[in-house]
């Protein structure tokens, strides 16, 4: 099958980032889908069932996109990443009296 390309789309999940994977699929592209999993989930004392960006039922509902389409879906772990670079900086910057 011929393409027009190899696209990355980052999927939160939400309606917008699956929207956009759909649509570029339906044109043709070769499509590959990808989550960032920025949060230790089982170590965060939140709820079974989260919603919005970021929770396990938002990768979840971005993986069955691309199930159902037919493309790969990867989880790219930046749990350390992002609580390092993001996470400190944010709380660093609170304790300091400034808006991050």
């Amino acid at each position: 099958m011929s393409t027009k390309g190899r696209v990355l789309v980052a999927m939160s999940g939400g309606i917008d980032s699956s929207l956009a994977a759909v649509l570029l699929h339906e044109q043709g592209y070769e499509v590959v889908g990808m989550t960032m999993k920025t949060w230790d989930y089982a170590s965060s004392g939140g709820t079974k069932k989260e919603t919005g960006c970021c929770s396990l039922d938002s990768i979840n509902d971005a993986r069955n996109i691309a199930v159902q389409l037919g493309f790969p879906h990867y989880i790219l772990d930046i749990r350390n990443e992002f609580g390092d670079y993001v996470i400190d900086h944010f709380t660093n910057e609170y304790i300091a009296g400034r808006t991050p």
